[in-house]
């Protein structure tokens, strides 16, 4: 299978093509830092999906959904971001877009996604599911997080601000270590923190801690 990734950050998006030029029938043809970008590799290699950041420059992914299935209807495209309101879930699919996911996807869970949408299924992962149900019976939204930062995200920053190690919040919540140091990684990242001190600084100010 065919992909081109879109991120506006690099270091997102050269490590899903790296993570995901690993597997064996996945092959990403090609990367773009914005949506005009995405729309041009598109046209350029012909791929079977498109991987696609909603909050990107020059067309952000809601637009360039709309205009992939004008031009390019045969390109599946699946979303992949850290904004999972129900507005953000509803334009995205409204535009096009065949599977939502979000940043806390494990590598499987992503190819998984794009095989399943290539074949005509859509995919929506746990916490986009939750959206769109509260969305359908008219359940207020839970208060967004601040900075972007994912459920998961704050369930783990929660975890540092009580003074627990990587390997702790791994036994407490049965993930892998590599996945819960990319989490702190993202959450360093979101909220500008240098160490763990900020970020636990940081979370008693939200009301995270």
């Amino acid at each position: 299978m065919r992909i081109v990734v879109a991120d506006d950050q690099a270091s997102v998006r050269e490590g899903l093509a790296l993570m995901l030029n690993v597997l064996p029938d996945i092959d990403v043809v090609a990367t773009a830092a914005d949506g005009q970008q995405a729309l041009e590799r598109v046209a350029e290699h012909n791929p079977d999906a498109v991987l696609l950041d909603l909050r990107m420059p020059v067309l952000d992914g809601i637009e360039t959904a709309t205009r992939m299935a004008v031009d390019y209807p045969d390109v599946v495209v699946v979303i992949l971001s850290t904004y999972a309101d129900d507005a953000s879930v509803l334009a995205a699919l409204r535009a096009g877009a065949r599977s939502f996911l979000t940043k806390d996807a494990d590598r499987a869970g992503i190819a998984r996604a794009l095989h399943s949408a290539v074949s005509g299924l859509a995919v929506m992962d746990p916490q986009v599911q939750d959206t769109l149900l509260a969305a359908a019976r008219g359940i207020p939204e839970a208060p967004r997080l601040p900075d972007g930062l994912t459920r998961r995200e704050a369930e783990i920053l929660s975890l540092v601000a009580r003074g627990m190690t990587n390997a702790e919040i791994c036994k407490s919540l049965f993930l892998s270590a590599n996945t819960v140091k990319t989490h702190i990684n993202r959450i360093f990242a979101k909220t500008s923190s240098r160490d763990r001190a900020a970020a636990v600084e940081y979370a008693r100010r939200h009301g995270l801690a």
